[in-house]
């Protein structure tokens, strides 16, 4: 029950002790666990709700502290994980289905697709998600609910043992605040040609991407190009076969085309990949041969694939490591919204700096090779490249940010007398944080480069002297 805790804090174990009260329910629905954090699922206690919009039970009234341990009305690592794979999209709800999500409108569409201009395109796809302003769940335009039910869940535990303070591995290297991470997926014959300049963009902002590629049907992939973006210091990922709608028709259809996506992973040294309009089925990812994927919204209100993984973090579906996109992409930005300024990215990148997360961007090539668009998109760049300034954030590759999510998940806190050291690969770059309870919520603080608190509690106010605080609270 506590694997999704460990695995996301990387704390000792005997910080999150947890057991069910009561056998769980053999339905699923929706319930609360308190007043803001939604969760989808079996439990033990009240009602589960068909709905998201629905009266919501709150579990957090049934929570019981006995001894050390947290006795829990549901399982918190299959609450986290229904999130995380949006199996709540399996309900009778589904996200508000209609006319456009047949698939035979879907099949209509992509078949028709190549032959319609970007005019023609995005009057017919807002039309299709009219509706995105009325879902209630996941929220707009940031939601990062995994996060609250683990932070809820350790300051819970932190009350029952009666502690203030909890060790932890830091999200990111080097004490960095947050990550970012900025991709293009190369759509058209266009955008490849655009690449060089993308590049040019990217770099004169100091900033480092990755490039898709459309392996199959959409251009020609000229080796001299891979080898610029390599050479270049980018990188080259694969996305999806042909991008023509197809990928997750069916299970044997995916399995045929996986076989050859790998083929060509393997060809073109891609580490990550990620499907065309972000279509997914994490239950079928085990047939994908990469180390992670880019493919999950943590919120789809304006996607082909309506839903979102909920959560502002890396995780991990069985051995691949999802990397989610935490902001709007430029074409729903650009042709859905119409909106041209930059203030709904500066909004996300707010909302997921201030709590520590990873904000990932997709920006096409093909969408800004039109004047008013790259001037969107430089503007963007400077934006990222003076908060990785005042922010201390580290915008990185994604392949890099995979390398560190993998050596973290592999790390420890050992007790070395009365203080707490870090094992593990990769540690040099690690550091310690630590959880503190202030007003009953978690604030985080990192701990200075030059001092290691000593193991026993002392409680926020004393730990502060021994630690560099950037978080107000959750």
């Amino acid at each position: 029950m506590n694997e999704a805790i460990l695995d996301y804090y990387r704390c000792p174990e005997s910080f999150a002790t947890f057991s069910l009260i009561g056998k769980l329910s053999e339905d699923s629905g929706y319930f609360r666990f308190g007043p803001d954090a939604m969760c989808f699922g079996q439990s033990s206690s009240g009602f589960r709700a068909e709905r998201a919009t629905d009266e919501l039970y709150n579990t957090l009234t049934d929570v019981v502290a006995d001894g050390r341990t947290l006795r829990l009305p549901f399982n918190p690592s299959e609450i986290i994980e229904n999130l995380r794979h949006e199996r709540y999209r399996n309900n009778r709800d589904r996200s508000r289905t209609g006319l456009g999500d047949s698939p035979m409108v879907q099949n209509f569409y992509y078949w028709l697709r190549p032959f319609l201009p970007v005019a023609i395109r995005k009057h017919l796809q807002r039309a299709r998600l009219s509706d995105w302003k009325n879902i209630p769940f996941p929220h707009w335009p940031v939601d990062r609910t995994v996060e609250r039910i683990l932070e809820r869940l350790l300051a819970l535990s932190m009350k029952a043992q009666g502690i203030h303070s909890v060790p932890f591995v830091w999200f990111w290297p080097d004490s960095a605040t947050s990550c970012a991470i900025m991709t293009h997926d190369v759509e058209q014959l266009a955008g490849r040609n655009f690449c060089s300049q993308m590049m040019d963009l990217d770099d004169s902002a100091g900033i480092k991407s990755s490039f898709q590629i459309v392996p199959e049907e959409r251009y020609p992939i000229p080796e001299g190009l891979l080898e610029e973006i390599r050479n270049r210091g980018f990188e080259v990922n694969i996305h999806d076969l042909n991008h023509d709608g197809h990928l997750f028709s069916s299970r044997e259809e995916f399995l045929r085309r996986a076989e050859r996506i790998n083929r060509y992973a393997r060809r073109y040294r891609a580490l990550g990949f990620r499907s065309g309009a972000l279509y997914r089925n994490p239950a079928w990812y085990g047939a994908l041969e990469f180390s992670y994927d880019m493919s999950f919204p943590s919120v789809a209100h304006l996607d082909a694939q309506r839903g979102g993984c909920c959560s502002l973090m890396p995780f991990f579906i069985g051995k691949i490591l999802e990397l989610p996109l935490t902001t709007i992409q430029d074409y729903s930005l650009f042709h859905i919204l119409n909106d041209y300024s930059i203030d709904l990215w500066k909004r996300q990148i707010a909302s997921i700096t201030e709590k520590h997360g990873l904000t990932s961007f997709l920006v096409h090539p093909d969408y800004v090779i039109e004047k008013r668009a790259r001037t969107t998109y430089q503007a963007l760049l400077e934006h990222l490249a003076q908060m990785r300034k005042e922010r201390k954030i580290w915008i990185a590759l994604p392949c890099e940010v995979d390398r560190w999510w993998r050596e973290r998940s592999q790390m420890t806190l050992t007790r070395r007398g009365n203080r707490w050291e870090i094992e593990g690969p990769g540690k040099e770059r690690a550091r310690i944080a630590y959880a503190h309870l202030e007003g009953g919520c978690v604030v985080y603080h990192l701990e200075a480069a030059h001092l290691t608190p000593p193991l026993t509690d002392t409680g926020p106010h004393k730990a502060a002297r021994h630690t560099a605080a950037f978080e107000r609270g959750t």
